[in-house]
């Protein structure tokens, strides 16, 4: 998904936030987190737009690169499977009627896929598994992220990192993606030559990280196309997606992904601070100060 400055769609976040770290106080129950999906828009009516979901759906059942995510699906995927598939996965309005306006996304499957990916996660502290965590994202889900790959390393997993400064080539099928392979918190991204970070689809960066690597990971967990090219790669793979990022719930229906849970994948950091909690206390894992 197109981000906007500074790196996410801005949504109100409760309390006080000055860019470090942010405490949570408890961790919310199930019912709790659901509310709290709804009112914060990472999930129920959310602001992806119906147009882009629409247009997405197309290019992935055209087979454009970008939005496969890496992944050589089998399956027909007509537009009209891709939209039928958003409806059942991620709760998207059924409805081909519906054209513009808003679209949805159901919390109880967000819920339902997080307990799914967080019991993965948990297999992979209790066998102390090599774990790989990346994303697609600037800010967004990326303290999530950080904050599973803290937990895991605690946990006594190895947390991989690969290709450090692995250059992005130019390719047009890829759009602009210039840049280079980076690790922030042993979480893998993709960096501008300025030096900033950058929103990737790109499937090439977990293919060279993977090259890399003598032994695969046991796991990975990771969104966009880092999360597509590992399970194409035959990784269990664990991962994230928005209401327009349709490749992964297909990757999720022909097993090549563990677990895909749908929400609004890049607002405001703070508002994914209950998901958090939430995920670390299911895996076992203390959320202690998280960071945002």
């Amino acid at each position: 998904m197109t981000p906007v400055s500074p790196g996410y769609r801005t949504r109100p976040a409760a309390g006080p936030y000055r860019g470090g770290v942010t405490t949570i106080s408890s961790t919310p129950t199930r019912d709790q987190l659901r509310a709290h999906l709804l009112t914060s828009r990472i999930a129920g009516e959310v602001a992806t737009t119906r147009q882009n979901n629409l247009e997405n759906f197309g290019r992935m059942s055209r087979g454009e690169p970008l939005y496969r995510f890496g992944l050589r699906l089998t399956g027909r995927w007509s537009y009209e499977d891709v939209l039928a598939l958003m409806a059942e996965r991620c709760g998207v309005v059924a409805d081909p009627a519906h054209v513009r306006g808003q679209d949805t996304i159901d919390p109880d499957l967000t819920l339902d896929r997080l307990d799914a990916l967080a019991d993965r996660i948990g297999l992979a502290a209790r066998r102390q598994e090599r774990v790989l965590i990346a994303t697609g994202h600037q800010v967004g889900l990326r303290p999530t992220h950080i904050a599973v790959g803290r937990g895991l390393a605690a946990a006594g997993c190895t947390v991989l990192t690969a290709a450090q400064g692995w250059a992005h080539p130019d390719l047009p099928e890829y759009g602009e993606q210039s840049g280079t392979l980076d690790w922030v918190d042993r979480v893998g991204v993709l960096r501008s030559p300025s030096g900033t970070l950058k929103h990737t689809h790109s499937p090439l960066l977990m293919e060279a990280a993977l090259a890399a690597l003598d032994t695969p990971p046991d796991l990975v967990v990771a969104d966009h196309g880092w999360a597509g090219a590992a399970g194409e790669a035959g990784i269990d793979t664990v991962g994230y997606a928005d209401c327009n990022d349709p490749a992964l719930f297909a990757g999720e229906a022909e097993g090549k992904v563990v677990s895909c849970v749908p929400l609004d994948d890049n607002v405001d950091p703070r508002l994914y601070l209950p998901l958090t909690a939430y995920l670390l206390d299911r895996v076992g894992l203390s959320a202690g100060r998280l960071s945002s």
